[in-house]
């Protein structure tokens, strides 16, 4: 099944998370712990990333290919144009291909680790667009592409990084899958603006649960996302207690999610760091609504109380 088949006859939100994956000395049998009890959570796709910075880029359609078998739910490969020729995409292609997979997520990727600003090899893409037109050539699969609510670090402007979503969407993007955020606001901002602009495709909003202060801080530092005051306030109140952070973070997620979801967002996408606890507690909170949403067709609910973290939309 591909990506506009998941969102085009949904009768509830579609429910996606991302693993990337494992390091090659870690254990195997432990990522198929996660991956197995990921999917007990009965998510509807799961995507496989590169590794930190593009490392361990031939191992994506490896690790993909066996969820697939072995946990029988669609995959997706994600994509980038790191390191690689016009010619590298095509046989990569063609091991996905190969594979049984029908979805690529299409990104232009972080530069490789110790260079500063992305080059592309000699007849390389420079630009996610370039990958997507490729992929439309090839035939055959659904394509992601990513949007970012709060612009790309790299844009020079708002207004600038929506042109260019726009010209990846021309290009041949069937949905795109949002970087991370945590005030929902900049969510919908940014889907009223590509509206605006006459962008149709389904832009499903891209949750990172919170680990830690630490974390949170680190990974906003590398995206350029934001943090509500609010929410750092209940993480520095959390101070090095690692359970109540873990707290702070899957009560937002969850709160976060079904506001997203009950004011018609077409489903979440988790980042979940190859973790799987934080995970089941997080969609045991949203199964309730996931239910009634399932039973009504879809149909928006009244939203519940929510925690005064969670930034109304």
């Amino acid at each position: 099944m591909r990506f506009p088949e998941f969102y085009a006859s949904r009768r509830r939100p579609v429910i996606s998370v991302e693993v990337y994956p494992p390091k090659p000395e870690s254990s195997q049998e432990g990522f198929r712990k996660v991956i197995s009890r990921l999917v007990s959570l009965r998510p509807d796709f799961l995507t496989v990333t590169y590794g930190a910075f593009g490392s361990a880029q031939v191992r994506t359609v490896e690790i993909a290919e066996m969820i697939r078998r072995e946990f029988s739910i669609e995959c997706a490969c994600h994509l980038t144009c790191v390191g690689a020729t016009p010619a590298d995409i095509e046989r990569i292609l063609g091991g996905i291909r190969t594979a049984g997979i029908e979805n690529i997520v299409a990104l232009r990727g972080d530069p490789p680790q110790g260079q500063e600003s992305f080059a592309p090899p000699p007849g390389g893409y420079r630009h996610a667009i370039d990958l997507v037109g490729h992929i439309r050539r090839a035939g055959g699969f659904g394509v992601a592409v990513a949007a970012y609510t709060e612009k790309h670090p790299e844009a020079p402007d708002a207004a600038a990084d929506l042109q260019r979503f726009r010209e990846k969407v021309d290009a041949g993007a069937d949905i795109a899958i949002t970087q991370l955020f945590y005030d929902n606001r900049h969510y919908w901002n940014f889907v009223e603006r590509a509206r605006a602009l006459g962008i149709g495709i389904p832009i499903v909003p891209g949750i990172l649960p919170i680990l830690s202060l630490r974390q949170v801080k680190r990974i906003t530092g590398m995206c350029g996302a934001s943090v509500p005051g609010r929410l750092l306030e209940m993480l520095d109140a959390a101070g090095s207690d690692e359970e109540a952070a873990l707290e702070v973070g899957v009560r937002h997620a969850v709160a976060q999610a079904w506001d997203l979801l009950i004011h018609g967002a077409p489903g979440v996408h988790f980042y979940v760091l190859n973790k799987s606890w934080h995970m089941v507690r997080i969609l045991e909170g949203l199964r309730p609504l996931l239910a009634e949403l399932d039973s009504r067709g879809g149909t928006a609910l009244p939203p519940p109380p929510a925690p005064a973290q969670v930034p109304r939309r």
